[in-house]
């Protein structure tokens, strides 16, 4: 190759150099980046179009939220709903007041006297009377405890000899009646107990005997004894206002009494979330003989009371 060819081929070589340099710049800005393609398909994909309904689980987040990366928040634990117990123990206390008629027999010593008091007529003969429930319930299990004490007074005339002979009676009872039970039944409409427990009775009574001569016997005495009870009781909720209760028990069996039983029941109404108004009927008999000591009573009437819940 002679001097001129290789010459002219260096001078086409270095013009194709300068050609390439100068066109470089100019592809750069007309053929964009793989880069900057990747960043213009996030952009157009995060931006939300005219038409799209936002996404209500990132409508309120921050720009800078990372919904894949954040860590969610533990949801809030929710609050018990009003009027749900918020304890397995509740306590009642209902005291109420028990008009009743008694009859029956009582005596001392081999002198009996028959006592026949009507509701009305107890009125003139009642001292004093003291009555109440409290009533105890963990989940299922319930624990009524009744106490009553009364006084009562009353005169007879009894044919016991030729003579004429009048009986002044006074008797004071304190009956106390702890049970403990389980709930066999417990829907909104209607709820059932099974109980067993006991009844303590202290009984004191004055017999006064006068003749028509004026001769006059006195005695005096008390008794105390315990009859083991089974029983149980229904309560129902009629209305979100009314509620009705009615339950028994029956025991002795010669441990203390030859037998003693009740019955009664209750109507109620809620003026109050915790209050209920009561109106009902028991019927309390007992038959107890020991030493000479006839104690054979039937107590019933009408009552009238409150149940109060505390807890």
């Amino acid at each position: 190759m002679t001097l001129s060819s290789r010459f002219g081929i260096v001078v086409i070589f270095s013009i194709a150099i300068l050609l390439f340099g100068v066109a470089s710049p100019c592809l750069a800005q007309s053929a964009p980046s793989s880069s900057s393609v990747i960043d213009e398909h996030l952009v157009s994909s995060s931006a939300p179009s005219p038409g799209a309904t936002p996404d209500p689980l990132t409508a309120d987040l921050p720009a800078a939220f990372d919904a894949e990366t954040a860590t969610p928040a533990p949801p809030a634990t929710p609050a018990p709903p009003v009027g749900e117990p918020t304890s397995d123990w509740h306590f009642e206390v209902s005291p109420y007041l028990w008009f009743p008629g008694v009859h029956g027999t009582i005596g001392a010593r081999g002198h009996d006297a028959s006592i026949h008091e009507s509701p009305g007529d107890l009125l003139s003969h009642f001292r004093f009377g003291l009555m109440g429930l409290v009533d105890t319930r963990y989940k299922r299990i319930v624990i009524p405890v009744d106490m009553m004490w009364i006084r009562l007074g009353a005169n007879n005339a009894l044919p016991l000899t030729d003579e004429a002979v009048t009986a002044h009676v006074k008797g004071q009872e304190f009956i106390l009646t702890p049970k403990i039970g389980y709930r066999l039944v417990d829907s909104e409409i209607i709820k059932i107990d099974a109980l067993t427990g006991f009844r303590y009775w202290h009984f004191g009574a004055n017999l006064r005997l006068s003749t028509s001569e004026t001769s006059t016997q006195t005695f005096s005495g008390s008794e105390n004894w315990v009859d083991p009870l089974v029983g149980g009781r229904i309560l129902a909720n009629l209305s979100p206002k009314i509620s009705v209760s009615m339950g028994g028990d029956v025991g002795g069996w010669n441990t203390g009494s030859l037998i003693d039983y009740q019955i009664g029941g209750v109507l109620g109404y809620r003026i109050k979330p915790a209050v209920v108004l009561q109106v009902g009927y028991r019927y309390l008999a007992t038959d107890f003989r020991s030493g000479g000591t006839t104690i054979n009573l039937v107590t019933s009437g009408v009552l009238f009371g409150a149940t109060i819940t505390l807890k």
